[in-house]
């Protein structure tokens, strides 16, 4: 794209050349900081966007002492208004859809129609948050005591602390923070620092909002170093809850920071998922299930197909078709309406892949397509790949991995029962699918005894969650969940209140414990 399109962009997003890295969430209430710079690159062509202005530890504590005093009068807001004041942000981002969209996929190379997506995705949450803001229902339950009322509350939980990754920057921050605000919290968001520039955006676009309901420091940003900001934030105990979107490893640093002081954590970690295509499935729709979980993001998904465990009998037509469907991947610039494929996020990614297919050849593993580095004209320095397919065993400690690129691996299988033990044996469990015409294989998959995932589905890849079901994992994906459901949860906390409108004072479980009150006086 030329230089003079990607300032209009960034202008239309309120991005200069140089942007602040603190924000209070207000359209004055930027920080500056004497910190070093970020340079957001792009993935498409390697080249520099824009400058940051990294926060210093400094601006982390002046943020976090508006957050708390924004906090003590935000809570106190109706929650229908808190409510209404998200649904104002969502029809914001309507607005700023187009401009938004393309900023995604200049910083992260997701292709422009998920650029778009994603946007979509955060006016959906707004519109949930919305209605969510009038259901946040407790329980009442009956005492076992006379003239007694028992019931449950659900309180605004404090500040919360958003760690999110490059692939998802915008979407994970509407999942905690617009569900978090009409909760009546507020929040720190630490975006990636490959992805800067659409969080600044987004504080961009949501100012008018901040400033129309005096939200200052309701929705905060800070963009700095894990020094500065994120070791700071982990060990916060003014910060209850921590929600952190990342790898394995970076959760359980998370976790264990987090606990140490008793604070919560929403861990939404790695994942390693599976298709299983039986024999009666429909081949048409498992292919182009199995495309776009491997390939969309250029694999770059939490939920991006990693492995297929195809039934033997069909393996050799799904991996023939599988395969002509890959020559028909068009890789290349994300912003051409024609590509199906972008660039991988930086060279670091295009390393990592480079070690996975060694790796799984090594041993013992066969490719079967692709693998290669791509040069794409005008791009010439752009990180663009050809999506692999290899046919490996499960029990490779590489196919146990998470590689964040477009590896499929395929595994045979031959009975159902060993294709789900099969499925179960990767220490990540996000997403899963099953493809299959039997109504039998459909429940065994979905039963007790079925995938050990968070998310399982039949006929639907395991890639492109609605935002009405709660999102996340088990095992090593860290048992988080967001968005949808009752996942608005973990950002409040439960008060179990009971009320005696008698005149005597009985006991639970038939204690007594009796005392003349006029000894007392």
């Amino acid at each position: 794209m030329e230089k003079e399109k990607i300032i209009e962009i960034l202008q239309s997003l309120g991005i200069n050349e140089t942007n602040s890295g603190a924000t209070t969430g207000g359209e004055k209430g930027w920080i500056t900081s004497n910190c070093h710079e970020l340079v957001s690159y792009s993935p498409m062509d390697g080249q520099p966007i824009a400058r940051v202005a990294m926060a210093d530890r400094r601006a982390y504590d002046t943020i976090m002492e508006k957050a708390v005093t924004a906090f003590e009068s935000f809570k106190m807001m109706p929650a229908p208004k808190r409510g209404e004041m998200v649904r104002e942000i969502g029809n914001l981002l309507r607005k700023k859809k187009e401009a938004l969209g393309t900023l995604i996929s200049l910083e992260t190379g997701k292709i422009k129609a998920e650029g778009l997506g994603e946007v979509q995705e955060m006016i959906d949450i707004a519109d949930f948050a919305q209605g969510l803001s009038r259901q946040l229902y407790g329980l009442t339950m009956h005492s076992e005591r006379p003239l007694h009322r028992m019931y449950e509350q659900w309180h605004p939980l404090g500040i919360v602390g958003i760690i999110t990754a490059f692939n998802f920057p915008c979407a994970v921050w509407a999942w905690n923070a617009l569900i978090a605000a009409v909760c009546g919290d507020v929040c720190l968001f630490k975006p990636s620092s490959k992805t800067p520039l659409t969080a600044i955006a987004i504080q961009n676009i949501i100012a008018p909002v901040v400033d129309k309901y005096g939200a200052e420091g309701v929705f905060n940003l800070i963009i700095g170093t894990r020094q500065d900001v994120g070791e700071p934030m982990l060990n916060d105990s003014r910060i209850p809850l921590i929600s952190a979107t990342g790898s394995t490893a970076m959760g359980k640093r998370v976790g264990a920071v987090v606990g140490e002081r008793l604070g919560h954590t929403l861990l939404e970690l790695g994942g390693n998922n599976a298709i299983i295509v039986t024999e009666d499935a429909d081949m048409d729709m498992a292919i182009r299930a199995t495309l776009f979980g491997a390939v969309g993001t250029a694999g770059q998904r939490c939920t991006s197909t990693r492995r297929i465990i195809v039934q033997s009998s069909v393996r050799e037509v799904f991996v023939s078709r599988l395969i002509n469907a890959y020559k028909q991947v068009q890789i290349g610039n994300p912003l051409d309406e024609k590509t199906l494929m972008g660039p991988l996020i930086d060279a670091g990614a295009m390393a990592d892949m480079d070690r996975a297919l060694a790796a799984a050849l090594e041993q013992g593993g066969h490719l079967l397509y692709g693998g290669n580095h791509v040069t794409v004209e005008g791009f010439e320095n752009g990180f663009y790949v050809t999506p692999a397919i290899v046919a490996v065993k499960n029990h490779y400690s590489i196919v146990q991995q998470e590689t964040f690129a477009p590896i499929l691996y395929i595994i045979d299988y031959d009975s159902l029962d060993q294709a789900i033990e099969l499925h179960n044996q990767v220490p990540q469990g996000l997403s899963s699918a099953i493809f299959t015409g039997s109504i039998y294989h459909q429940e065994q998959f979905l039963s007790h005894k079925g995938s050990d995932c968070g998310i399982a589905n039949v006929n639907i890849g395991t890639s492109g969650a609605e935002i009405g079901g709660a999102f996340g994992g088990e095992k090593d994906t860290g048992g988080g969940r967001e968005s949808g459901s009752d996942a608005w949860r973990i950002y409040m906390r439960r008060q179990t209140n009971t009320i005696n409108w008698g005149r005597d004072l009985p006991l639970a479980q038939g204690i007594e414990f009796n005392i003349s009150p006029a000894n007392t006086i």
